[in-house]
């Protein structure tokens, strides 16, 4: 019998998570991000960083960012460290870009330089990613960090309860899933050994997880108000991708200093680049086709490049290791074989119906929220053009894709997944 890719001799996983920087937290760090840099060295990063509010308030933001010496990295002294730099240059580059009436179409050798090199080495881009965010941006005193009561924002646009919360809430969604990781990754073990009862009781765990994450996104609007995420904390997620009609028609110049420097756009940060969500999606083999051009590929492959590269690399190995839905694929001949189809249309259920939710925030924090003046007095939402797109059809995810279309046919496409069909 030949062994699978990823499993050993008797059909077990032999994953290794820790070389895919997965933790006992899933994507999360193992412990609480620090708080700041350690070294004085990086004083001036760290300053802008506390007052980013303050100085995105008072149109302070691009005269700060003029004064920064250019920074090196040589003493930053862990992984954690790298991590914040990342944190504290995205934040700070995006603000730079949005934080005026027009936006900023050169980021400075202040930025630049070190966010390149930053970047390179943790294997992101340089702009605001998912993992920027999120994963590496927030602080706890203690070891659950899937109760987002004793989670804290580390670095934030705008200081509000509603900044914090939105992004929270994803730190948590992805504490809450960290033992699946663990389990479906077994499982896949148990694909080739054909162990039906040991993969039916996995997918009914996983059911139970996208459940819980849910629930948990099903929290949003405690804490999160519409209005002040769509016109104050939305237009600072946006990229320089797709963003001609807001100001950006080439993207953004990274300026390197001494003439050098080159046109880049990217992508903003969006939960589409979780790996958890992916994750969910790879192990119940759920294709997401192309949206876009003939031959350009999906969505959903093209962010896996603005995940830390160890993540990517999980994802890839977890898709060549084995397939659960070909296993659920099979004509069932047995009492097991249904089990293990039912266990896997009910998990594939759970995840549309996560989908779903998405689809009601997207709803409640964006499309509603377009079609309604801000009164707030502060500057226009450059991320979203409203009134250079017509209906919801038109408007733009800060990921740069159409937003409500991409969402439906992301949830579509799982529900086709769990119909069993060739």
């Amino acid at each position: 019998m030949s062994v699978l890719p990823g499993t050993t001799e008797d059909g077990k996983s032999s994953f290794d998570l820790r070389k895919f920087a997965v933790t006992q937290n899933a994507f999360l760090p193992a412990t609480s991000p620090p708080a700041s840099l350690s070294d004085p060295y990086y004083q001036p990063w760290e300053l802008i960083a506390q007052h980013l509010p303050w100085l995105l308030e008072r149109n302070r933001i691009r005269s700060s960012v003029g004064q920064l010496p250019i920074l090196s990295t040589s003493r930053l002294r862990s992984e954690a460290e790298w991590r914040r730099a990342y944190v504290i240059l995205a934040f700070m580059t995006h603000a730079y870009v949005w934080g005026g009436y027009e936006p900023e179409q050169v980021l400075p050798p202040q930025i630049t330089v070190p966010f390149l090199r930053v970047s390179s080495h943790l294997e992101v881009p340089p702009a605001l990613t998912y993992a920027g965010a999120n994963l590496w941006n927030f602080l706890s005193d203690g070891d659950d960090f899937s109760n987002i009561d004793e989670l804290r924002l580390s670095v934030s646009f705008t200081g509000s309860e509603s900044e914090s919360w939105f992004l929270l809430i994803s730190v948590a969604m992805e504490a809450r899933a960290a033992d699946i990781l663990h389990t479906m990754t077994a499982a896949l073990g148990a694909v080739g050994t054909r162990e039906y009862d040991t993969i039916t009781l996995a997918l009914g765990e996983l059911r139970r997880c996208i459940d819980g994450v849910a629930a948990l996104l099903d929290r949003m609007h405690e804490k999160c108000d519409p209005m002040v995420f769509y016109y104050q904390i939305r237009p600072f997620l946006a990229g320089s991708m797709n963003m001609e009609a807001a100001g950006l028609p080439r993207g953004l110049f990274y300026d390197r200093g001494d003439g050098k420097g080159e046109w880049r756009q990217y992508r903003g940060g969006s939960n589409g680049q979780s790996s958890l969500i992916q994750f969910f999606d790879v192990i119940l083999g759920v294709e997401h086709r192309t949206h876009g051009s003939p031959g350009q590929q999906s969505f959903h492959a093209e962010v896996r490049d603005y995940m830390p590269g160890p993540h990517r690399r999980f994802l890839a190995q977890v898709a060549r290791t084995g397939s659960i839905r070909e296993l659920a694929l099979a004509e069932p001949s047995k009492a097991d074989q249904h089990r293990l189809r039912e266990a896997y249309t009910a998990a594939t259920d759970a995840l549309s119906v996560f989908r779903d939710k998405h689809i009601r925030i997207v709803t409640r924090y964006i499309i509603l929220p377009s079609r309604q003046p801000w009164k707030g007095g502060s500057r226009m939402n450059l991320a979203t053009p409203s009134s250079a797109r017509k209906g919801e059809e038109g408007l733009m995810g800060t990921g740069g894709t159409q937003l409500i279309p991409f969402l439906r046919t992301s949830r579509d496409e799982t529900l086709l997944a769990g119909r069993l069909e060739e």
